[in-house]
């Protein structure tokens, strides 16, 4: 089953983390963006990363952001046209396993926990579009999801890995981000850069992030409604006397085109 769909306000809240923040303005520096360059970004949702982008390259460059979503397309320039870079920031609805860009034409790609929602094989097609438009010497940026890494601490341990289990699931390619290395160096990059972000959760966020899931590990038989009462019990105890602990980790992978 996929992920649910996630709104431009659920994103915006998202980006807007510091944690979040740390991980973007890093990306943007592997991209090694100057003045001037022309920047793809893949899967640019609301505009969350074209607009910090398209001053980072002035009116000099430029950037295009493709997304498959109409609505995540007419939120992107509405921001656009308040932040003042819809002079040089644009967003087309592309497929990105197909895009409709020349070889080589961009100094920098960027895609940001975009390919844990496409399946594995269109996530290769996805980053091998990427490679392509980028032109000799230019950088390619993912940065994307490990959800495997997705854990709580518990007593419970074997219910808690049944429901990451089930919750990683859930997503069309839910083990991108250890994935990324591996597709990008087939793909002919050189130079990389890899880097891990741990996302510490609080309760609420985790509960949020797997309210569906531990219902889905139900209905599925993975869990019993008795297991299911001593996690919830465990976790609430632990938010209880404030030692509730999660995490979540991203990677970011940076290589250049030869």
């Amino acid at each position: 089953m996929d992920a649910p769909y996630v709104s431009p306000e659920y994103l915006r809240s998202v980006a807007e983390s510091p944690h979040h923040q740390r991980i973007k303005s890093r990306g943007y520096a592997l991209m090694q963006v100057k003045k001037g360059h022309k920047v793809l970004d893949i899967g640019c949702g609301p505009g969350l990363d074209t607009i910090p982008l398209g001053h980072l390259v002035g009116p000099s460059g430029q950037v295009i952001g493709v997304d498959y979503d109409p609505r995540m397309l007419a939120e992107a320039d509405r921001e656009s046209h308040r932040a003042g870079v819809s002079g040089w920031v644009v967003h087309r609805q592309a497929d990105a396993t197909a895009l409709p860009f020349a070889t080589g034409h961009f100094d920098a790609c960027y895609s940001e926990r975009v390919l844990q929602h496409v399946p594995r094989v269109r996530a290769t097609a996805v980053l091998a579009e990427a490679v392509r438009v980028t032109k000799p010497g230019g950088w390619v940026v993912a940065i994307d999801t490990d959800w495997g890494s997705f854990s709580v601490d518990s007593d419970e341990v074997s219910i808690e890995r049944r429901i990451m289990l089930v919750h990683a699931s859930r997503f069309a390619n839910g083990y991108s981000g250890r994935r990324l290395y591996r597709q990008l160096r087939y793909l002919g990059l050189l130079d990389f850069t890899v880097e891990m972000f741990g996302l510490p959760l609080t309760f609420e966020g985790a509960n949020r992030l797997l309210a569906f899931s531990e219902q889905l590990a139900l209905a599925q038989g993975v869990i019993t409604p008795e297991e299911w009462g001593r996690w919830r019990t465990s976790i609430a105890l632990a938010n209880q006397y404030g030692s509730f602990f999660g995490h979540l980790t991203l990677i970011a992978v940076a290589g250049r085109k030869p």
